[in-house]
């Protein structure tokens, strides 16, 4: 792994057997990476970063300026975001399986005696993760018509660099697990943005078109998405 220094900017280069270079910032605080093919000079990579500058400082000063949540416990009367809204969670111990119900005010998660914080996690993020397959599948197919495009299938998963991602070649979407505490808007902008990339894999000017026709105010649930706090995640670096 090499270093570049650009100004106060320090960049971590990974030189691998890939085709293509990629860039990518990393949150919470904005660290910057570059995959490069193993064959690439390094002025080369230089010169990449440098016309990057502006939109690596952006992507920067968007990491810094998102709220973050405080780490969860899982407690009762603890925040907790469904779609957008905000519920306290409610425990109840029972002797049943485990499983999560909701209402208007409330998360009830109903849990067996002595369920410690990792698991009533893993019980509300299965939870989370079974909502957003209800609802993905509709939206998917909704846009898939508007655009005019097949995806072949799509996956969940936590993500910490991005909200969701597109296999080109294979038609696969990720979907950032996360995504289920946010507006079922922000929800579709992913998946419209996901799919465009089925007609264009960049993000350059015919993307922006694209984005522009299909969802005009693409911009504005952009925008609502990074302005919203990001769960507590425990980076690994």
């Amino acid at each position: 792994m090499e270093q570049l220094e650009l100004g106060n900017i320090s960049i971590e280069v990974e030189q691998k057997d890939i085709k293509n270079i990629h860039l990518s910032v990393y949150p919470p605080y904005g660290r910057v990476r570059i995959a490069a093919p193993s064959k690439m000079k390094m002025d080369t990579i230089r010169v990449f970063v440098i016309s990057k500058l502006p939109w690596i400082k952006k992507q920067q000063e968007s990491l810094l300026a998102q709220e973050r949540e405080s780490p969860r416990e899982f407690i009762n009367r603890e925040s907790h975001y469904f779609l957008g809204k905000r519920y306290l969670l409610k425990l109840i111990e029972n002797d049943e399986p485990p499983k999560v119900e909701i209402d208007h005010k409330y998360i009830h998660l109903y849990i067996r005696n002595g369920t410690d914080q990792t698991k009533r996690k893993e019980i509300l993020e299965s939870w989370y993760r079974m909502e957003l397959k209800k609802i993905v599948p509709d939206l998917i197919e909704k846009w898939e018509k508007k655009i005019g495009v097949q995806s072949n299938e799509y996956r969940i998963k936590r993500m910490k660099t991005k909200w969701g991602t597109c296999n080109t070649e294979a038609k696969r979407i990720w979907l950032n697990l996360e995504l289920a505490r946010k507006p079922v808007e922000c929800l579709e902008y992913i998946i419209v943005h996901e799919l465009v990339h089925l007609l264009e894999r960049s993000h350059n000017a015919r993307f922006i078109k694209y984005m522009d026709e299909f969802m005009p105010k693409w911009r504005f649930y952009r925008d609502e998405l990074n302005r919203l706090p990001y769960s507590h995640v425990d980076w690994g670096y």
